[in-house]
């Protein structure tokens, strides 16, 4: 069903969550220009893969229209991206700020207990509601189990939401948390066995 993901398919990866990703209302607030988006997601979303890779574990279909990007939470949260602003501004523009700007409001809400932090989980357009990100979610989660591990993660809309509260999560705050000037997201917490 899955394949492990390699460093030499990290900007496969990043591609992949790009086109996933984006008309996604928060992607629209990260980068407003339909041009503009198309061209830094995909860069910003493979450095992140990058950093998974070494941090964590990233997954995807066989045939590469799902992947499931996690960090690995269990002791202490990963180290920040070297040079991570330097390379954002390279590759962003006049849109790092914002990227930056989620970055941090995505930290005030981060839990501090071990957990694998699902980062990413994206599905092509055109194989959306085919059940593969479902797959991908119950593959890590039986690990998780297992191990007694708790995830976390962000849900970018209502829709995955309600995804995500079928595969065991549950809300970690009772409002959203609401980007400035932007749409919300919705911090989750899945403990083991959820």
């Amino acid at each position: 069903m899955t394949d492990v993901i390699r460093m030499t398919d990290a900007e496969a990866v990043g591609a992949v969550i790009g086109t996933s990703f984006h008309d996604l209302e928060v992607s629209a607030w990260l980068v407003p220009p339909d041009d503009d988006r198309r061209r830094v997601l995909p860069p910003f979303f493979t450095m992140l893969t990058e950093h998974a890779l070494t941090y964590g574990e990233v997954y995807a279909t066989a045939d590469m229209a799902a992947v499931a990007v996690w960090f690995h939470n269990d002791a202490a949260a990963p180290p920040d991206i070297p040079d991570e602003a330097e390379r954002v501004a390279a590759f962003a523009g006049r849109h790092a700020s914002r990227l930056a700007q989620l970055d941090e409001e995505m930290a005030k809400h981060h839990p501090h207990d071990p957990h694998h932090y699902l980062s990413f989980l994206a599905v092509l357009p055109e194989r959306q509601g085919q059940g593969l990100g479902s797959r991908l979610l119950a593959e890590h989660h039986a690990k998780l189990d297992a191990a007694g591990v708790a995830a976390y993660l962000e849900a970018s809309n209502a829709r995955s939401r309600e995804l995500y509260l079928r595969h065991g999560y549950r809300d970690l705050e009772t409002t959203p948390m609401i980007l400035p000037d932007g749409p919300p997201m919705f911090p989750m917490w899945r403990p083991p066995n959820g």
